[in-house]
């Protein structure tokens, strides 16, 4: 029988070849991970959008079936919106907390409903992860609704933090993962508005979601470690340097912070 190669059997050959092609494509399907990532690129992406279902909650009685749903699934993305005040020294409640899951994002209007005893025990689940970004600052302004504590929090700029990236705002962290823009053209709209718009639910739902997903990608890099990061040296030059972030030891998916 013909041999090829090193006296390898056909079957023997196709394996060791099978292998060696299946390498040369995961080391060139490496993904680019930049450490800090240019503004200006953004405005050119498309734009992202949450894909699912939209709800607004205006009574106690809805918060109470969106909760019992929302607890049911074992992680959901999370923020919060606030009137603007332009008005030195002045501040306003939190109107608008959302919360979604990748099918579905429900718009609990506070500035309507307080914060319910529902919406509490979400917050105190330990069983439920809730993915956000700069938490603390949501969640002093929940405080100021109702106190309670908060349980199963964690905040998308700590994990960041593990795989070298510096720029964390959402709109960045977005475009840095994903290639698509995130909207922030609402984000100083009238949150306590009689009746929210179309475009408002639409940026509030986006942002949950986009934490949840960013969460996830998150995972999947520190699992399988298939990306290069980008490093901007601190210089006055323009040049970059690649290198591949291996973080040990791996990060504990069970990990919860309690903030």
């Amino acid at each position: 029988m013909q041999k090829y190669g090193k006296n390898l059997e056909p079957s023997a050959f196709l394996i060791t070849f099978f292998y060696f092609c299946k390498s040369y494509v995961e080391y060139n399907m490496r993904r680019t991970i930049h450490q800090t990532y240019d503004k200006s690129l953004i405005g050119g992406l498309t734009a992202a959008r949450f894909p699912g279902k939209i709800v607004v909650i205006l009574s106690e009685h809805e918060a109470d079936k969106a909760v019992e749903y929302l607890r049911t699934f074992p992680m959901v993305g999370i923020d919060t919106e606030t009137r603007p005040s332009f008005r030195k020294g002045s501040t306003r409640k939190v109107a608008l907390l959302q919360v979604a899951t990748h099918e579905v994002c429900f718009l609990f209007r506070l500035n309507h409903l307080g914060l319910p005893p529902s919406v509490i025990a979400l917050l105190e689940d330990a069983s439920t992860l809730k993915i956000g970004l700069s938490l603390h600052d949501d969640l002093l302004s929940l405080r100021r609704r109702a106190g309670f504590e908060a349980v199963g929090f964690i905040d998308l700029q700590d994990c960041m933090e593990e795989l070298g990236i510096a720029d964390k705002s959402l709109q960045k962290l977005y475009a840095n993962f994903f290639g698509r823009r995130i909207s922030k053209r609402q984000q100083l709209s009238n949150w306590e508005n009689d009746i929210l718009t179309d475009k408002q639910k639409d940026y509030a739902a986006t942002d949950a979601w986009a934490c949840l997903e960013l969460y996830e990608e998150y995972r999947r890099l520190l699992h399988d470690r298939d990306f290069d990061l980008i490093v901007t040296p601190q210089s006055t030059t323009h040049e970059t340097a690649t290198a591949i972030v291996d973080i040990q030891p791996p990060y504990d998916e069970t990990k919860k912070h309690e903030l």
